[in-house]
Order: C-alpha cells, then sequence, then structure tokens
C-alpha cells in the first residue's frame, strides 16, 4: 500500500495509462493545464508539484480556452493521447463548459477535472457553494453533465479507483469518447488514504478496430456494387482510424467519388483525382452536383450534420440509399442506412476486398472529372489577386496564403465565414493540414486550439485565422504561446464586424441588425466607420510579433515572414468588402434558418418566400 493524497494518487495514475493501436504504444495524458484558486491549488496543484517529473504542467488563462487547446492537442494526436485540464470552484469549473460541449459533439477526448464544494460540508454555504433548496448535492459542476461523456464526483478517496478506470475506459473508446468529467471536492483532494500499488501499475488500453459484420458487409457491398452513380462521404472517422490510405486506394481502384465533411476534409488530398471537396451547405459544386444525383451514398465516419445533408435537401435521387460505415451504431442507423458497424480503416478494406473488380462508368468518371476542373476555375478566380496595390479580400488573403504553404502547414478555424470559404477554396496537401472545428462552431477556439496543435506537432507551421470577432471573444492565450515559445501564426482577418452573421441576417430579413463594429445611431441600429480598435496593437500588447498588411503584396510578405518565424507571429490584415467585391462562389445548397412567418418588413417577408420555395425540397429518408 503507498499512503497519497487523492490528487496525488490521481496524477501518479494518469501517468501510467498508455494507448496502443497497431501494435504502437503512447502515453495517453501527456500534460495537464490548470488555473489555481481556492478549490484547486493546495489539492491538485499541490499533486502537480509533488509529482512534476511525472506530469508536465502548462498554464492557461482562460478556463474554456484551456479545453480548446487540450481538444485541439487531441484531435492533432488522432484521439490516442490527450491533455487533462484542472480548474478551482464556481466560475473556474462553469468556464469549462462550452470546452466541453465542444469536445463531446466532437468525439474528442479530453479529461476535465474541476474542485468542488467541500464533501464534508464544514460550513453550509461555503464560497462559490450554489444553494439548491431540493437537493443537498447538487454543485455548479452538475452543469457538466450534459456536455460529459462520463461524469461522476469523488466524494471519498476509494471511489476514485473505479471512476478512474471509467474514466479511461471512456477517454479510448473511439465510439463513445469526448468530455470526461471527474468532480473533486476540495477536501477530498487533499485527504490521504492507503492505495493498492496495482492501482499505479502501468496499464495499456488497445484501442480496437472493429471488423464488419459478415452479413452488413455483404449487404453493403451488393448495394455499392449496384449502383450507376455511387457517392463516398468522408468524416472525421476517416481520420480518427488512420483510414485515409485505405479510402485513397478504394476510391481509386473503384473511381468512386469522394466528398468531404468540415472533419473529414483532407481524407484524400486536393491533387486525388476522386477527390470532389467540401459537401453540403459549405460545399463545392461538383459534391453537391454529385449528391443530388446519386443513387447509392456510402457514408464513411460522418454523423451526418445539417450542413453536410443541407438540413435534408440534398441528396434528391428518388431512390438513393444510403451505407454508413461507422464505429458508432447510432451513426450507422441515420438516413435509414445500411449500417456497416466497424472501424474505417477495417471496414474499406474489407469492402475493397469484395469489390475489387468493380469500377464505375467511364462516363461517370469523365463527367466529375470535367466538373472539378470547371469548380477549380471558379476557385482560381476567387482568390486570384491581380492587382498587388489593392487591400485583399478573404478569399484572396486564403489564396496567397495557398501560395506559400506545404503539407508541412496545418491551418485551424472554426467560426464566422471562414469556415464556408475554407470548406469551398482550400486544397489540402496533407490528411492533418485542414483542422476546422465545425461540430459546436464555436468561436474563440483557433488560438487556443493552435497552441495544443503546436504541443502535439513540435516544429510544423501552425496557423490559427481568426475573424474580427473571434479575436475579441477569446485572445487571451496568446499570452501562454509567448510563455511556452510556441512560433504558432495568427492571422487575424479584420472586417469590422460578424460577416457570416450579418450575411445570413440579411438573407432572413433581419437587416444585418447588431452585426457591425460600429457607433450606435439614434434608432438603435449602428452606422458611421468602424469602431477605432486596433487589434494589431492588442496583439502586439500580448508579445506577439505582429506585422500589418495592408495591400496584396503586403500580405505576402507577411505571411512569407510569418511562416520562417521562431516566435508566436501575427499577420493583421482588413479585408475588403462591400457589395462590388467579388468574393468566393456563393452556397451550392441550402442550410435552413427558420424565418420569421409574419413581418411588416418587406425584407423578412421576401426572405420568408425564399424559405418556404426552399423548405418544400426537404425529404425524410426512410
Amino acid at each position: 500500500m503507498t499512503r497519497l493524497t487523492v490528487a496525488q494518487a490521481l496524477v501518479r495514475f494518469l501517468a501510467a495509462q498508455h494507448t496502443e493501436r497497431d501494435g504502437v504504444r503512447q502515453r495517453l495524458v501527456t500534460a495537464t493545464w490548470g488555473i489555481f484558486g481556492h478549490g484547486n491549488v493546495a489539492g491538485l496543484g499541490q499533486a502537480l508539484v509533488e509529482h512534476a517529473d511525472l506530469m508536465p504542467y502548462h498554464q492557461g488563462r482562460n478556463e474554456q480556452a484551456m479545453v480548446h487547446a487540450a481538444v485541439g492537442y487531441a484531435r492533432q494526436s488522432r484521439r490516442l493521447r490527450i491533455h487533462a485540464v484542472t480548474t478551482s470552484i464556481g466560475p473556474g469549473a462553469t468556464n469549462l463548459v462550452t470546452g466541453a460541449a465542444l469536445a463531446t459533439i466532437n468525439r474528442i477526448p479530453v479529461l476535465l477535472l474541476p474542485g468542488d464544494t467541500f464533501a464534508t460540508r464544514p460550513a453550509d454555504p461555503v464560497l462559490q457553494q450554489l444553494q439548491v433548496p431540493y437537493a443537498g448535492d447538487v454543485s455548479v459542476n452538475d452543469c457538466l453533465r450534459p456536455v460529459s461523456r462520463y461524469f461522476d464526483r469523488i466524494v471519498r478517496p476509494e471511489a476514485l479507483i473505479p471512476a478512474a478506470l471509467e474514466a479511461i475506459r471512456v477517454l479510448t473508446d473511439p465510439a463513445e469518447t469526448g468530455a470526461v468529467t471527474l468532480a473533486l471536492p476540495q477536501d477530498v483532494q487533499a485527504e490521504a488514504y492507503d492505495w493498492p500499488e496495482a492501482f499505479f501499475a502501468e496499464r495499456i488500453w488497445r484501442v480496437r478496430r472493429p471488423a464488419p459484420d459478415e452479413d452488413e458487409l455483404e449487404a453493403a457491398a451488393e448495394a455499392i456494387g449496384r449502383a450507376a452513380r455511387p457517392l463516398i462521404v468522408a468524416g472525421g472517422g476517416v481520420k480518427y482510424s488512420g483510414a485515409e490510405e485505405s479510402l485513397s486506394d478504394f476510391a481509386a481502384r473503384t473511381g468512386i467519388p469522394v466528398a468531404s465533411t468540415q472533419a473529414g476534409k483532407g481524407a484524400l488530398p486536393h491533387g486525388h483525382p476522386q477527390d470532389m471537396g467540401g459537401i453540403g451547405h459549405t460545399g463545392t459544386a461538383v459534391a453537391d452536383h454529385l449528391a443530388r444525383t446519386a443513387d447509392v451514398v456510402i457514408g464513411v465516419g460522418t454523423r451526418w450534420s445539417d450542413f453536410t445533408t443541407a438540413s435534408s435537401t440534398l441528396f434528391g435521387h428518388p431512390a438513393v440509399r444510403f451505407v454508413n460505415l461507422n464505429i458508432a451504431a447510432v451513426d450507422s442507423h441515420r438516413m435509414a442506412a445500411l449500417p456497416l458497424v466497424a472501424d474505417a480503416r477495417e471496414g474499406l478494406e474489407q469492402l475493397h476486398g469484395l469489390l475489387e473488380q468493380h469500377h464505375v462508368t467511364e462516363h461517370y468518371v469523365h463527367e466529375y472529372a470535367e466538373e472539378k476542373l470547371r469548380w477549380k476555375a471558379r476557385t482560381d478566380a476567387a482568390c486570384a489577386a491581380s492587382d498587388p496595390s489593392a487591400r485583399p479580400t478573404q478569399a484572396q488573403v486564403l489564396g496567397v496564403l495557398d501560395t506559400l504553404v506545404t503539407g508541412d502547414d496545418i491551418l485551424i478555424n472554426a467560426a464566422g465565414s471562414l469556415p464556408g470559404d475554407l470548406h469551398k477554396l482550400w486544397r489540402t496537401r496533407s490528411t492533418d493540414q485542414y483542422h476546422v472545428e465545425y461540430g459546436y462552431s464555436c468561436m474563440g477556439y483557433e488560438i487556443p486550439a493552435a497552441i495544443g496543435v503546436s504541443l502535439a506537432a513540435p516544429g510544423r507551421p501552425v496557423w490559427a485565422l481568426v475573424g474580427d470577432g473571434t479575436y475579441l471573444m477569446n485572445p487571451t492565450e496568446i499570452v501562454t504561446a509567448v510563455q511556452e515559445g510556441l512560433p504558432v501564426k495568427l492571422v487575424i482577418l479584420d472586417n469590422h464586424g460578424y460577416a457570416s452573421i450579418g450575411g445570413l441576417s440579411e438573407a432572413v430579413g433581419a437587416e444585418r441588425f447588431g452585426t457591425d463594429y460600429r457607433f450606435r445611431a439614434e434608432d438603435g441600429g449602428f452606422t458611421g466607420p468602424p469602431l477605432p480598435v486596433d487589434l494589431a496593437a492588442n496583439a502586439a500588447s500580448l508579445g506577439l510579433r505582429v506585422r500589418r498588411a495592408r495591400t496584396v503584396r503586403d500580405l505576402r510578405e507577411a505571411l512569407a515572414d510569418a511562416r520562417q518565424a521562431t516566435v508566436p507571429t501575427c499577420v493583421y490584415v482588413e479585408t475588403e468588402t462591400g457589395d462590388s467585391v467579388s468574393g468566393p462562389p456563393p452556397a451550392q445548397a441550402w442550410w435552413d434558418v427558420p424565418v420569421a412567418a409574419i413581418s411588416t418588413r418587406p425584407s423578412a417577408v421576401k426572405a420568408r418566400e425564399e424559405y418556404d420555395r426552399h423548405v418544400t425540397a426537404r425529404r425524410r429518408h426512410l
């Protein structure tokens, strides 16, 4: 037996956990993020000092941002390595909720260790205690229950043993993973207990690759083999399985084109003959055309979100059938599909074996190849910047960056208009270059995620692309990047407002209300010049080396300089906007945002008429 506090025991336990897949073993919890207060400083804070040789520590500035950094790390690590996050009681704990929701929705493992109020209740109430009249055992940490894949409150030392094991099981389960919360009352953290040595023994959690059921496999192969116009939709499960090579071989051998979700983009590189780019509301014209005419759609590792299906209006073939290869049974049955519950790599390779002699018609191949070339011409025109002295558009910023990066570079984004532009325009060069969080589309994700990715992929150029709205949400982790000497490259694209929601607001009859960063007018709207806010100066004040780019020429020089920088660097650019600006191609498919059924304003009446026209195309796939 070993006598340690609960917090010390937890740190030792976490340091001994490993994952193994395909014979490759890795330490699971490689570091802990923390912001300390009275609820964790004497418990986990002291334990991290006590066992500093076992558990590296990263200092955060915002609790939500720490979770984002941990998510970036785990995603870049293909969910095989993770970070833990510790906070104090009260606001520190509730600040975790948004990050936890993002992790769980995207199925990214992160271990949350918030402090909690006293289990022994020496006083009532104590500082930051939530008083609930009908329950004495509720704390603010219960807010984390619905956004966690596993939750437990450790009210006795010995309860840590089964809870810790269950937490790691969930964190390493490819179908069930997400945020895991172990709420730790501050008195219990510091309590001593005699622990069995076996609790601290090195433990290996093998990440399964379940093979498909033979009957499901045969049914799936038969449906694909009969299809005249099959289409593969690659989701994030392709990447987490490491199935990119298997997908590439399967697509090349069968000739079946591949479209990708936001999470799946990059599963095939842009130059692959079968890569059609993004699908759905933010997708390419070629991918959405193929989706509308496909008779069999093969979903690989996708959960079929509304952006992917264009709110159930995209797949228009009257007899379309779906085949879903997914490790999560719940997702394999979506779209009334033929389910194929299996690891993506295993399923693709076994399908490949059954369809080895199958190939789509040359007419179909020629059709989608020509469509892809036409789309490339449209995107080339959108990204081209013929006048080097002009202020660049957002699409041109992406175009200039595209000319400078290689397959080593990683791009991170999450919210605003950039995810749509990137999904349509960006040409991925490597399987992990495209890192767009769109399951939760969380403003403020990009900068901390870039830190996590930099920790997971040292030596590679990591770009955080953020709009001004996102930057203002959560810039604080810049200080962490400076403190840790991580050479992240931050690109701030300033269009003085919420451009994405502004465009949506206009489309649904809300007239861009409340979406500009301008002075308030007497009628309650916003008017006049942009606010005199200098985001570049703000970034510099937080420790970044800043380059301002006023023209396309400046931008090219600044981005090239940032790419070579060995310290955290920011490129700030005001983008050209307005009705006269030629931007990226518009949305190629619809997205359901309900419009006011009754209004006296002409813009809303017109928007409702357009909404009613689109909604008639929605169908239930049964």
